[in-house]
């Protein structure tokens, strides 16, 4: 039953369609995997830029605590190697789709 037949038969306490439609919830915008994707590539060169920043201070005498700067270059080590099994099974997927016999 649409919303003009409702509003009609006047079942909904009173209340216009004209109400209802600007009731009606909006659903957020769909984000996708390929932006998604996207974004953790850009977080991670952040990430890897950070840290060779850092490990250029250290060479330069200017960082104040080597400890940190480890901990941030490993971060950045294993974000890298993670986002680099996700690209490796990705590409697994997709020629496993691309073997299929249709």
């Amino acid at each position: 039953m649409s919303i003009e037949a409702i509003g009609a038969i006047g079942a909904i306490d009173g209340l216009q369609p004209e109400l209802l439609q600007a009731a009606a919830p909006v659903a957020p915008p769909v984000q996708g995997f390929a932006s998604w994707f996207a974004g953790e590539v850009n977080s991670v060169n952040t990430s890897l830029s950070k840290a060779d920043l850092e490990v250029q201070k250290v060479a330069t005498g200017e960082a104040s605590n080597l400890h940190d700067v480890m901990i941030h270059l490993e971060e950045a080590r294993l974000s890298f190697q993670l986002l680099a099994q996700v690209r490796n099974r990705l590409l697994e997927a997709y020629q496993e789709v691309m073997r299929m016999q249709v």
